[in-house]
C-alpha cells in the first residue's frame, strides 16, 4: 500500500514538474506564432471577404459568378486539404511558400469564403428604403454603402465575424501539419520526450481555452458598446412621467372612494 502511494506521489510530482517546465515553452510559440498567425489571417481574410461580398451585392455580371464559384470551392473543401495544396502542391508549378506564409494564405482564403457570406447577408439585412433614401438626397452608390449601409451592416455582422476569429484561433493548430512550429507542434515534441501526451495536450488545450475566453469576453464588451440606444427627449420624458404620476394619483383616489 505504501509503495503504491509512493509511486503515485512520485508520478504526480513528475507530471507537475513537466507541466511547469513546459508551460513557457508552449506559451512562447503561442504568442509569437499562434496569435500573429490568427491576426494576419483574419485581417487579410476580412478585407477579401468584404470585397467578395460587395461584388455579390452590387450584382456585377461575371464577377458575381466568379465570387460565388470562389465561395463554393473554399466552403466545400477541407481546410487541411487547402493547406496541403498551397504548401505541397503549388511547388509543382514553381510557386513556393514557407510554412508560415502558406498558412496565412490558406487561412485567409478559407476565412474570406465564410465571412463574405456573413457580410453579404448583413448588408442585405439593411432595409432597401435606406438605399433609396440615399439616392433621393443625391448620394451615389459608393457614398450610400460607406455612409449608410455598411455602418448598419457592421452591427449585424460583428458577432458572427468575431466568432469566426475565435474559431480561427483554434484552427491555427492545423498549421503544424505544414511544418509551422506553433503551439501544437511544440506540445507534440514535448510529449514525445516525456511520454506524457495526455498532460501535454491538456496544457495546450488550457492555453487555447484561456485565449478564447479572453476573446469571448472582449466580444461581449464590444457588443455592449455597439448597442444602439434610443435618444431620450428630456421634455417628452418629463411630460410622460407627469402623466403617469397623475394617472396613478387618480387611481389611488378612486380606490379610496
Amino acid at each position: 500500500m505504501d509503495n503504491h502511494i509512493f509511486v503515485f506521489g512520485d508520478r504526480f510530482m513528475r507530471i507537475v514538474r513537466i507541466l511547469i517546465e513546459s508551460f513557457p515553452r508552449l506559451l512562447v510559440p503561442c504568442l509569437k506564432i499562434t496569435i500573429t498567425l490568427t491576426l494576419f489571417s483574419f485581417l487579410f481574410g476580412l478585407i477579401l471577404a468584404l470585397i467578395i461580398a460587395l461584388v455579390q451585392v452590387a450584382n456585377i455580371k461575371g464577377l458575381k459568378q466568379l465570387a460565388r464559384f470562389y465561395v463554393w470551392i473554399f466552403r466545400g473543401t477541407p481546410l487541411m486539404l487547402q493547406l496541403f495544396i498551397i504548401f505541397y502542391g503549388l511547388p509543382s508549378f514553381g510557386i513556393f511558400f514557407n510554412g508560415y506564409v502558406a498558412a496565412v494564405v490558406a487561412f485567409s482564403l478559407n476565412l474570406a469564403a465564410y465571412n463574405s457570406e456573413i457580410i453579404r447577408s448583413a448588408i442585405q439585412a439593411v432595409p432597401v428604403g435606406q438605399t433609396e433614401a440615399g439616392y433621393m438626397i443625391g448620394l451615389n452608390y459608393f457614398q450610400i454603402m460607406a455612409r449608410i449601409v455598411l455602418p448598419q451592416a457592421a452591427r449585424i455582422a460583428f458577432p458572427p465575424l468575431f466568432s469566426s476569429l475565435i474559431g480561427l484561433t483554434k484552427d491555427t493548430s492545423l498549421a503544424s501539419s505544414i511544418t509551422v512550429i506553433e503551439m501544437m507542434s511544440v506540445a507534440k515534441r514535448i510529449a514525445a520526450v516525456y511520454y506524457e501526451p495526455f498532460w501535454m495536450y491538456m496544457e495546450a488545450g488550457f492555453i487555447y481555452l484561456m485565449i478564447c475566453t479572453i476573446l469571448t469576453k472582449a466580444q461581449s464588451s464590444f457588443e455592449k458598446s455597439m448597442e444602439w440606444k434610443q435618444p431620450v427627449d428630456e421634455k417628452a420624458s418629463s411630460q410622460m412621467n407627469e402623466a403617469v404620476s397623475a394617472a396613478n394619483k387618480r387611481w389611488w383616489n378612486w380606490g379610496k372612494k
